[in-house]
């Protein structure tokens, strides 16, 4: 359909656009006039997001579920059942009477009230901060700011005993952990303490370390008499050989010494008398008498000699058997007193584990006791609600250019679809339209008038006709 055709239509049938437009506007105007007036009162909070002085985390992150958190906060039954608590509207005669008449009585009257409160109620977050708008409408402006008040004052309260109806709980829960702990605790240093005592170990034993380098040093006494007895006993076995003449002890004896210089002067002495005076001789038989005799002394110092050799090695014998008893003694001490350490240990970590277990508790019963006595929440009134001077409905203006619109577009639907119920020509694309065949001429109306020279009106049929007409000659 061409933009002729549609204004053909309308300028065709204009009364029905115009009574359909006027029937809208008037009947939204005349509704606008009698509903009654709605007030509306908003009051405002912001939500604090510094860190909680107790708790030590962000009262909120501003994220979009945490906000719309607080608006289904606001709107549960939970809170206006606080509303109807705090303004003790249950108690009303006029309030209970309603009721009555409503539900015979029937059901929670709170629910009741709170449910018509309810629909009236508006809450609104704002996008890019944290604060949240709450607005109620009522017919009386004083009852809507009262009702938009209470519902803060009620969220407020309600969020306060959500953060601290939960501690209190956990509160009770830590509590008891906290005495289970310190039983666990107090079992733990008896067994500490009876261990110690059993033991007697104190708190600042060091007898395993003395021990241990006692068990040091006698591992070194042990090697070097060892050594000393392993020389010792080579030496001893040196004198029952035919060397212990050359032994060092027996060199540098001085008596020893004496008696060999005294034999090799008798011996040379004999020599001499043998060869001057013979065999037979008594000066050299004395002479022989005393070499027996001298050497008779020195084999008896040389065993005295090398006899305390002997005795030095089954010394240093015996000293490596009793160095060895008292190694092997110092040992099983010292590994049955690690073995007492070690089990002290076990003991003392378990001791340890519980008073971390504990004291963690103890923190944490701290923490939730200080938090179910909190009395102020994170949530603060920004702005009250105040009785408002104009209604915010019906909006008249509003509506009758709302219905205006609506009418209009009724209008021209209607005219549309009465035209589609009895078509008729209007322009010549409708002829064509209709009976297929092109358009050769259109006759102007005879009423119709064309302005010629600016001095008279001429119909267009009569402009025409003076068109074809030859013109005047001149002269």
């Amino acid at each position: 359909m061409s933009l002729t055709q549609f204004l053909a239509i309308l300028k065709a049938r204009w009364w029905v656009a115009l009574l359909l437009v006027s029937l809208t506007v008037g009947a939204t105007l005349g509704v606008s006039l009698l509903l009654p007036k709605q007030y509306s009162s908003t009051a405002t909070v912001v939500i604090d997001v510094k860190p909680d002085p107790i708790a030590g985390q962000f009262a909120g992150m501003l994220a979009p579920s945490y906000m719309a958190t607080q608006v289904d906060v606001i709107q549960s039954d939970r809170v206006a059942r606080r509303v109807v608590r705090n303004l003790k509207l249950a108690e009303n005669p006029q309030v209970r009477a309603d009721w009555v008449e409503a539900t015979g009585g029937q059901g929670d009257i709170e629910a009741w009230i709170a449910g018509r409160f309810k629909p009236n109620m508006d809450v609104r977050p704002s996008r890019e901060s944290n604060v949240i708008s709450v607005s109620y409408r009522a017919p009386d402006p004083v009852f809507a700011a009262a009702l938009a008040n209470a519902f803060v004052q009620a969220y407020i309260d309600i969020s306060l005993d959500l953060r601290v109806d939960p501690a209190k709980r956990y509160s009770e829960f830590f509590d008891l952990r906290a005495k289970e702990a310190r039983e666990a605790l107090e079992k733990a240093q008896s067994r500490v303490s009876a261990f110690q005592k059993e033991k007697g170990i104190i708190a600042t034993d060091e007898r395993l370390d003395v021990e241990s380098s006692r068990l040091s040093e006698l591992s070194s006494q042990l090697v070097m008499i060892q050594a000393l007895s392993s020389e010792s006993g080579s030496r001893q076995a040196q004198t029952r050989g035919e060397s212990a003449e050359r032994m060092q002890e027996v060199l540098n004896n001085p008596v020893v010494g004496a008696l060999k210089s005294d034999l090799s002067r008798n011996e040379a002495r004999l020599q001499e008398l043998n060869a001057r005076l013979g065999d037979s001789h008594p000066q050299v038989i004395e002479a022989k008498a005393n070499i027996s005799t001298l050497r008779s002394k020195l084999d008896a110092e040389t065993k005295r000699v090398t006899g305390g050799v002997g005795v030095t090695a089954n010394i240093n014998r015996q000293r490596e058997m009793e160095l060895r008893a008292s190694l092997e003694a110092q040992r099983v001490k010292v590994l049955r007193m690690k073995a007492v350490r070690d089990e002290g240990a076990v003991l003392l970590r378990e001791l340890e584990s519980a008073q971390r277990a504990y004291e963690t508790v103890l923190a944490r019963l701290n923490q939730t006791s200080l938090e179910s006595q909190a009395t102020q929440g994170n949530i603060f009134v920004l702005g009250q609600a105040s009785p408002p001077v104009d209604p915010s409905s019906p909006k008249v203006a509003l509506n009758t250019v709302m219905s205006a619109i609506v009418g209009l577009l009724l209008a021209v639907a209607a005219v549309f679809g009465i035209e589609m119920l009895d078509r008729r020509v209007r322009v010549f694309e409708d002829l064509t339209s209709s009976v297929g065949l092109p358009v050769l001429g259109v006759m102007p109306k005879p009423t119709a008038q064309f302005k010629l020279g600016g001095k008279r009106r001429l119909s267009i049929m009569q402009q025409r006709l003076v068109n074809g007409l030859p013109a005047p000659q001149k002269g």
